[in-house]
């Protein structure tokens, strides 16, 4: 059974910064695609990055090019999602999946959902 755990969301302010880890377990998650998608109140799920399953490719929303940069370690089946020069408009809800799919940036595309992590961006 497919299980992924988010973790290091919080409270920063406008221009700080954050490390989203994402714990992947029950499935061979090196062999996977793994994505980070954000949801904020009242709004759709969206893509925010994705990193093919070895780590040679990157794949990021246009919100976010330039800011947020994603890594796995695969010896540790642990996805990152570094975030930086964060913004009020990068408050939401942020969940990492797995894909069989690459590029992928359809949440459809996507299984195995966490909890979700709250980043909170505010003064």
């Amino acid at each position: 059974q497919v299980q992924l755990v988010e973790s290091g969301g919080g409270l920063v302010q406008p221009g700080g910064s954050l490390r989203l880890s994402c714990a992947v377990a029950g499935f061979t998650g090196s062999a996977s695609h793994m994505g980070w998608f954000r949801q904020a109140p009242g709004k759709d799920l969206d893509f925010v990055a994705s990193v093919y399953w070895n780590a040679v490719g990157t794949d990021y929303g246009d919100s976010v090019k330039g800011r947020f940069t994603i890594s796995r370690d695969i010896a540790k089946n642990t996805v990152y999602l570094q975030m930086n020069s964060l913004k009020p408009e990068d408050t939401a809800v942020y969940y990492c999946a797995a894909s069989n799919r690459w590029p992928a940036r359809r949440k459809d595309d996507y299984y195995g959902w966490g909890q979700g992590t709250q980043v909170t961006v505010s003064s």
